[in-house]
């Protein structure tokens, strides 16, 4: 709080930029996360809203972290003195580049970072997306030395005190990882990975990890619990060799990456959670990619991050996750489930309702929003519970609103 604050009072007074940044270098870990919910904000689309309206959508959601996989400049002047916290991308196109060069890196960084500073609040930069474990071997050389050329130049810029350098992985980087506590990484990608790690180490990054109960869901659907993969109720699972529960599959997921982690030395670090959704429409061999489903999981995980908890093996470290992703994207390759990730459609309203009060909603929604706002209403009253009751067995089959007349929307 007295960081915004002194943010806010002096960001004005001349030299203050350069003052502030060293300062924070000296005295403070950059944290690139405000609160626990983010969403990343792609744009493979033509039909979507304008940066401008986008801004307007995200602060009515009251969504203060966001994740762009560029450095687009219509974006980032947009976000200008929004008090959104943005992490940019550095695209993979650019890791070999950055890699080679120390003046490219440093180019790049004062014409997509420093110059929008301090006006928009760019948090990070995100060295490449899920590049190791990836198909381009010759990337995964290229990583750690663009992620080092990039975080020299930040440095040089006196920006490293107010702008974190990470880089998110898959699944990908994992080997064997049910039960969580016996996961480590892949033998082929620890060769680089160690290295990155130790740099990450070096300068207080965390470890960024995309993860998806929904794609692991549908690699074995026979197998898997859907409601373990919801957060819905379920027995969950046991790790014999911790004596472990977990009651959702996300939370596993997590602390098999602080297994990886603590298997190759970096058992401090911390694990961020930088892409999870689930597809609300798909082809027709996705058969869980439903609206129902979508709502159920992105309802569920709101919650589960307000409680600001973290993981059965990491208690005290509150759990932080970007929502993947803001729109249905609709030039997205590959099957239909990748094109439908969207909380919201691209005419701006809701794709489905997980308690964002205020929002547009769609026609076929409206009439049950109407309703939900007349709840809202009486909450006071202390009168809600028959209405409750109707919400729950007429609009919410498998659904877990029932509280919504009563959620908190603050800012998490």
């Amino acid at each position: 709080m007295a960081r915004k604050c002194f943010w806010f009072c002096f960001q004005s007074i001349p030299g203050f930029w350069v003052v502030f940044s060293a300062i924070a270098s000296l005295t403070m870990t950059v944290q690139a996360f405000t609160g626990t919910y983010g969403i990343n904000y792609g744009r493979i689309a033509d039909n979507i809203p304008s940066p401008d309206e986008v801004v307007s959508l995200l602060k009515a959601a009251k969504i203060k972290n966001v994740r762009i996989y560029d450095a687009d400049h219509k974006v980032l002047k947009a976000f200008s003195g929004t008090g959104l916290e943005l992490v940019v991308g550095l695209p993979n196109g650019f890791l070999r580049e950055m890699s080679a060069s120390e003046e490219h890196a440093m180019n790049w960084v004062k014409e997509n970072v420093q110059a929008f500073l301090p006006e928009t609040h760019i948090c990070g930069i995100a060295i490449g997306n899920e590049v190791l474990g990836g198909g381009d071997l010759e990337l995964w050389g290229a990583l750690l030395g663009a992620a080092k050329n990039i975080y020299k130049a930040v440095k040089n810029l006196n920006l490293d005190g107010v702008v974190q350098i990470t880089t998110a992985h898959s699944q990908a980087v994992f080997w064997n990882s049910f039960p969580p506590s016996s996961c480590i990484f892949r033998e082929n990608v620890v060769q680089y990975m160690k290295p990155l790690l130790e740099f990450l180490s070096e300068i207080g990054s965390p470890f960024c990890l995309n993860a998806y109960p929904f794609l692991a869901y549908m690699s074995d659907p026979e197998n898997i619990d859907i409601n373990y993969a919801l957060f819905e109720s379920t027995k969950g699972i046991f790790d014999p060799k911790t004596g472990l529960h977990y009651d959702n599959m996300l939370d596993a997921q997590i602390d098999a990456a602080y297994a990886a982690l603590a298997d190759a030395g970096y058992q401090k670090m911390e694990v961020i959670v930088t892409e999870t959704g689930w597809a609300s429409r798909g082809d027709e061999n996705e058969a869980a990619a439903t609206a129902s489903n979508a709502r159920i999981f992105n309802y569920n995980l709101r919650k589960r991050l307000a409680k600001k908890k973290g993981t059965p093996f990491r208690p005290k470290n509150a759990l932080k996750a970007y929502i993947f992703a803001t729109f249905n994207e609709n030039l997205k390759p590959g099957p239909t489930s990748e094109r439908n990730f969207g909380l919201f459609k691209a005419d701006g309203s809701i794709s489905y309702d997980i308690g964002f009060h205020g929002l547009k909603s769609s026609s076929s929604d409206s009439s049950y929003l109407s309703l939900k706002a007349f709840v809202d209403s009486l909450r006071d009253l202390h009168i809600t519970s028959s209405v409750r009751g109707f919400l729950w067995t007429n609009r919410h089959r498998n659904s877990v609103a029932h509280d919504l007349a009563s959620h908190d929307t603050t800012p998490i």
